[in-house]
């Protein structure tokens, strides 16, 4: 964004006590647009730091443009700390098992005392209710919710391909939160906002729910549906190369059909309307995979976008990195990993004037901003080598 236009959300300060995913979700949407974001981190830094395999993204994915300050929550003078910062804060967001916060002294009813225009983000696994006390995860919430018999094959349910809930789920948080900020405009007060990984993953679902709710018939699992739509399938091509393709409308349907020389299938009445031939599917589909199969992928591609017709290759995320569009409209930005190395992020889907939001702040390092924040709350700085001397927290 152009420096003499200030982001949405600049000057309103978020005190972060989050770790994993749907928490510095949260937090990351709030920086994104200006606010500034501090996590709370322990001594030896959020262990998302050091997570294998598909974890070892996570950090550099969800803290930009935050600030870290290194305190040890399970002593005295940390909490005080903690408290100091929250203080300044407009917003607290957590995502710790339920009760972790109350025993710190850290919870809403005990900081909206002192800091009664305070808007505090609970993301949890339940809203409150009877599965409250359970420890939920994406996968947990994605098996119980429906989302994984709708991913999957009929018989074996499967876990989608990203962590859907958690960085919804902290999406939702952060607009709770900014509708609260509007709320606090009004009264002058602020509010808890929770936002759960279960709820979010039934909202995901809903339009299965209304589908039966509408026609009294179960969804099938998508892999197995009846699709709304005739031609919307992944093909089989040429050097066995992979790509959905899609023709969504009668008029697009016409389109396809002159477009491979198909003319005969256009003309038969069995297939007038897209719901005859959803109906037809069962004879129909083999008929044009038959045909498209000695296309290859770039060859159906180009015909696909020179008459505006849907289509996708199949893409490993890898590949994104090199993907034309996203490099050229600026949809990836330089990032630091855990290592120290730079690689690009994708940026938040949205522009502000034509703009995306960027990239302020890299990654913090453990407790990077930690001498820093103390002093602006108004540690000395013989205060602050004591508080590191007793490891309640390191000043870097």
């Amino acid at each position: 964004m152009p420096e003499s236009q200030p982001l949405p959300y600049a000057g309103v300060r978020v005190v972060e006590f989050t770790h994993m995913v749907m928490g510095p979700t949260c937090g990351l949407l709030l920086a994104d647009l200006g606010a500034e974001v501090i996590k709370v981190e322990p001594i030896e830094g959020d262990s998302t730091r050091r997570l294998l395999g598909s974890g070892s993204g996570f950090f550099p994915t969800f803290n930009r443009n935050k600030k870290s300050i290194a305190l040890d929550l399970k002593t005295r003078e940390g909490v005080e700390a903690a408290l100091r910062l929250v203080a300044t804060a407009d917003i607290v967001s957590e995502n710790f098992k339920p009760g972790t916060m109350k025993k710190l002294g850290l919870d809403y009813d005990s900081l909206k005392q002192f800091n009664p225009r305070l808007i505090y983000v609970s993301h949890k696994g339940f809203l409150p209710g009877p599965y409250d006390h359970r420890t939920a995860l994406d996968e947990v919430v994605q098996m119980m919710g429906g989302l994984a018999y709708m991913t999957g094959r009929a018989g074996d349910p499967l876990r989608a391909g990203t962590s859907v809930n958690d960085i919804m789920g902290g999406m939702f948080g952060a607009i709770g939160a900014m509708a609260a900020l509007r709320q606090r405009e009004l009264t002058g007060k602020g509010c808890e906002v929770q936002s759960a990984l279960f709820e979010n993953n039934v909202f995901l679902v809903a339009q299965h729910m209304m589908q039966f709710a509408a026609t009294g018939k179960a969804a099938d699992p998508m892999p197995s549906r009846i699709s709304a739509w005739a031609v919307y399938d992944v093909f089989t091509v040429k050097d066995g190369e992979q790509i959905f393709l899609a023709a969504v409308s009668d008029k697009q349907w016409a389109i396809f059909c002159k477009a491979f020389g198909l003319e005969e299938m256009l003309a038969d009445p069995r297939l007038k309307t897209n719901n005859d031939r959803v109906l037809a599917r069962d004879w129909m589909m083999p008929i044009l995979r038959s045909h498209l199969a000695g296309y290859s992928a770039a060859e159906l591609s180009a015909v696909f976008e020179q008459n505006e017709l849907p289509f996708a290759p199949i893409t490993k995320p890898q590949a994104l990195f090199d993907d034309p569009h996203l490099n050229a409209t600026g949809g990836l930005a330089p990032v630091r990993m855990n290592d120290g190395h730079m690689a690009k992020v994708p940026l938040m889907p949205f522009t502000l004037d034509g703009e995306r939001p960027g990239i302020r702040l890299q990654p913090p390092r453990i407790g990077e901003h930690t001498g820093e924040l103390l002093r602006e709350v108004g540690y000395s700085e013989e205060e602050i080598a004591a508080f590191e001397s007793r490891q309640a927290g390191i000043a870097r």
